[in-house]
């Protein structure tokens, strides 16, 4: 071994002679310095040029940033090899990168995937956190702390036992504030490329988060702002998705399945929440994005809207065994159709909006079924229909399908389950799935119940959830297409009524279109009412 060659032979000089000796990877030291003498003292530190061949290694230990900066550059060009400099004691991270000339002081820690630059100087009991980035000639003073995901300047300062904060970068589409908050909250924002809005949901405010990737941004997440305004309770909302997912999750690994192409799952925060709650109380929830995966709004194929059958018909059998009643009734009486009628009413005798008198004909559609509206209730009442633990929101468009071989993924928008019943989520899929138009058509003409889709989702439900249905469950699942499809059309006509306070519209009268297609669905229903009961016990 030969010697170590140090710059400077003050106070800090000393110091790392110290280090290097306990280090033990030299045979010694020797300093250049233009005002010390002594015995280890070899010259003027001038005198650097004329010394590569006796001490082929060197570094700089001066306390000025830019003097020690300037120095180790010097070295590096007259041919020295500079080392970093650590002390036995210092704890350095092996994702850690330390440049030429770094100098780590007794009891320095530095953490995971930091970089640290040329001549960088960490002194005694200093902490750097992972994920940082200190630029060339950086001195970090005594047991000053560096917290995750900072980045200082070339030749800067810290004092001494002071904490520095991580100084947020900006990510391209994030102008929200809150926003960003989330995406730091949930340990996105030091490394996101661009966010932008995604999918067509009429809730919630979704988002796309991009990430660096080797060929190109990727998607990679999905960030939601729950609209708490709907979901008023988003830590029951939370508790019960990562209940539901976690289980799911672990008996698709128990089964040799994908985990994470089959479920969704959901990101905590950094704090380990469910949720982050930004500045003005909005709750904010995170989860993979599932790549090649796409949603179809409507039934184009009539074998998507099956495939969709089996999905949810899986949903509910995998979610056989789940202990329903440990669900929070996050929306009270979601699918309880008797409460549905009973706000109908309210918001026809209030009429805010004055907008009644557009609406006449639907009000009496409802009003000639008010009875229909207790069939099921009063059934689950009564014992003779289980509690499940139920989806709430099963249309086409809550499903992934694999972009490429077609086939249902996953169960997606989570924020409805809770503890109801099996023939609801039947139903609302029948009542999305089974129409020839869109929810909001404006034609009602071009609206027409579809039975032949009624009955391939019939037949592949059944297929995937049959043996756990009661032989009352089967039996009344034309029921359940019915009043799901009447229901829908209660709450988009007393939406309507309030002044579209509920769901999002983008045009004048969106709810009442909404509303009259849901009821053309529910008219075509009861004409073909004893081909749809054939068609559930073909299959049963």
């Amino acid at each position: 071994m030969s010697k170590l060659l140090i710059l400077g032979a003050g106070g800090l000089g000393q110091m790392v002679g110290e280090v290097a000796r306990a280090a033990g990877n030299w045979d010694g030291v020797a300093f250049l310095d233009d005002a010390v003498r002594g015995a280890d003292v070899a010259g003027k530190c001038m005198d650097y040029t004329s010394l590569t061949g006796e001490y082929p290694e060197a570094v700089a230990a001066f306390g000025d940033n830019r003097l020690r900066l300037a120095w180790t550059r010097r070295l590096l060009d007259a041919g020295y090899r500079v080392p970093s400099v650590v002390h036995p004691t210092a704890i350095v991270s092996p994702s850690a990168v330390l440049g030429p000339g770094c100098l780590v002081l007794h009891g320095a820690i530095i953490n995971t995937n930091t970089v640290l630059g040329a001549a960088c100087l960490v002194n005694s009991g200093a902490l750097v956190d992972h994920d940082n980035v200190l630029e060339d000639g950086v001195h970090v003073n005594l047991h000053a702390t560096i917290k995750a995901w900072c980045h200082m300047e070339p030749c800067a300062r810290t004092e001494a036992a002071t904490v520095l904060y991580s100084t947020r970068r900006h990510i391209d589409g994030v102008e929200d504030h809150n926003l960003e908050d989330a995406l730091f909250a949930f340990k996105l924002g030091e490394t996101a490329s661009y966010v932008k809005p995604f999918g067509a949901g009429h809730i919630n405010d979704t988002y796309a988060v991009y990430m660096a990737a080797q060929g190109g941004d990727e998607l990679r997440y999905v960030i939601q702002r729950i609209n708490t305004g709907v979901f008023k309770d988003p830590r029951a909302v939370m508790e019960n998705i990562f209940g539901v997912t976690e289980y799911l999750r672990r008996k698709i690994l128990a089964r040799g399945g994908d985990a994470d192409r089959e479920t969704l799952n959901y990101i905590k925060t950094k704090t380990g929440d469910n949720y982050f709650e930004d500045a003005v109380g909005s709750a904010w929830r995170c989860y993979n994005y599932i790549p090649d995966s796409v949603c179809i709004e409507s039934v184009t194929d009539p074998m998507d809207f099956y495939h969709s059958a089996k999905s949810f018909g899986g949903f509910l059998r995998a979610l056989e065994d789940y202990p329903a009643g440990t669900l929070h009734e996050t929306i009270e009486k979601f699918h309880d159709t008797r409460k549905r009628l009973a706000d109908f009413d309210k918001a026809l005798e209030r009429d805010v909006k004055n907008r009644a008198r557009t609406c006449r004909e639907e009000i009496a559609f409802v009003q000639r079924r008010r009875a229909d509206c207790a069939v099921l209730m009063d059934l689950l009442d009564a014992g003779k229909l289980p509690l499940r633990v139920t989806h709430n929101d099963t249309k086409l468009n809550n499903i992934l399908f694999d972009a490429h071989t077609g086939e249902a993924l996953c169960v997606i928008d989570l924020d409805t389950i809770m503890p109801g019943l099996a023939l609801n989520d039947y139903g609302d899929s029948i009542r999305f799935g089974a129409s020839t138009a869109a929810e909001d058509e404006p034609d009602v003409s071009k609206v027409h119940f579809d039975l032949y889709l009624f009955e391939l989702y019939t037949r592949g439900y059944l297929e995937a959830a049959g043996v756990a249905l009661t032989d009352t469950e089967k039996e009344y699942l034309p029921w359940g297409a019915k009043l799901m499809t009447l229901e829908c059309g209660i709450r988009f006509l007393t939406d309507y009524l309030q002044g579209d306070t509920y769901f999002k519209v983008s045009r004048a009268r969106q709810n009442l279109e909404r509303c009259r297609t849901q009821f053309k669905l529910v008219a075509d229903m009861e004409n073909v009412w004893d081909e749809m009961a054939s068609i559930v016990k073909k299959y049963s």
